[in-house]
């Protein structure tokens, strides 16, 4: 069974940070790309950030400058640190794994991200 677990979340004032983590099964971590997507209320689940095992990295728009994603394939970690934060960032945050050929996809069942003063 491939499991990811997110932690890391929750409350903070704008302009702070948070560092996400998502650790998952080692078969994920030997090849798959792994991203982070968030879903505020009411809208729908957007990509935040992705990266394939050692590459390319996308990012949202609107958190490029503020969030960095890395992964540390050894210890099966993909990481999200959000600096910067603003009111709008405000979403639940899910670590998401894609085999580069099959496209399967996992989730982990997400994290509270809630940025307010």
């Amino acid at each position: 069974q491939v499991q990811l677990v997110e932690s890391g979340g929750g409350f903070v004032q704008p302009g702070g940070s948070l560092r996400l983590s998502c650790v998952g099964s080692r078969a994920i971590f030997s090849s798959y790309i792994m991203g982070w997507y968030r879903q505020a209320p009411g809208k729908q689940r957007e990509l935040v950030a992705a990266m394939q095992k050692s590459g390319p990295i996308n990012y949202a728009d609107s958190v490029k400058g503020r969030f960095t994603i890395s992964r540390d394939n050894a210890k099966n970690t993909v990481l999200l640190q959000m600096n910067s934060l603003k009111p709008e960032d405000t979403a639940v945050y899910y670590c998401k794994a894609v085999h580069p050929l099959t496209r399967v996809e996992f989730w982990g069942e997400g994290t509270q991200v809630t940025v307010s003063s």
